[in-house]
């Protein structure tokens, strides 16, 4: 039986290095293979880590990568470390945004910050997969608000930033305020002002 491969992944956080979380990520060149471990690097994070997803800066790699693990309501996937829908996108592009949702975020690099964010209901992107091949997707629900949160952070823009509320939450408080607040939609079809 073939040994799973490790991956040295260092976790940034605002406590041990804020200023990195803030740069924009560059974009991913296709020429330089590296950005497959990469990618490895990342699913090895998030299947080891409870977390919905990760943009690569997170875990220092500065680069427009992001990995989406979980993207349900289920508390039960999140709780899941087997659980892993692998959705990669590489240098994405949000072209067009409706609609408005409002969900209690929490984040790996944000240590127990716990935010109130209004997110699109409904992201039009562009991105490339692991292939190179280009594509055109929409997304909407959950995963909208998923993917925003890991695509600010490709731009250096944290939760907190534009969260409506903060508080301080463990994750048993985090789950109590999502059962008593459940994600909300506030409507689907307006332009997303942010």
């Amino acid at each position: 039986m073939e040994k799973e491969p490790t991956w040295e992944v260092e976790e940034i956080t605002i406590e041990n290095n804020e200023p990195y979380l803030r740069q924009r990520s560059k974009e991913v060149d296709f020429n330089d293979t590296s950005y497959l471990d990469d990618i490895k690097k990342l699913e090895y994070y998030c299947t080891h880590n409870r977390v919905f997803a990760m943009a690569s800066v997170q875990i220092g790699i500065p680069k427009r990568i992001i990995y989406l693990k979980v993207t349900t309501l289920d508390e039960s996937k999140y709780d899941d470390m087997n659980y892993n829908e692998r959705r990669v996108f590489i240098n994405p592009v949000i072209l067009n945004r409706r609609g408005c949702t409002r969900y209690l975020e929490s984040c790996a690099s944000c240590l127990d910050y716990a935010g109130v964010v209004e997110r699109p209901y409904e992201v039009e992107v562009e991105y490339y997969k692991e292939d190179g091949t280009k594509v055109k997707e929409v997304l909407e629900g959950f995963i909208s608000t998923v993917f925003s949160h890991e695509y600010d952070h490709l731009n250096g823009v944290l939760h907190m930033d534009i969260a409506k509320e903060l508080k301080w939450m463990d994750v048993e408080e985090r789950k109590k305020y999502r059962e008593e607040h459940p994600y909300e939609i506030l409507n689907k079809d307006e332009n997303f002002d942010s």
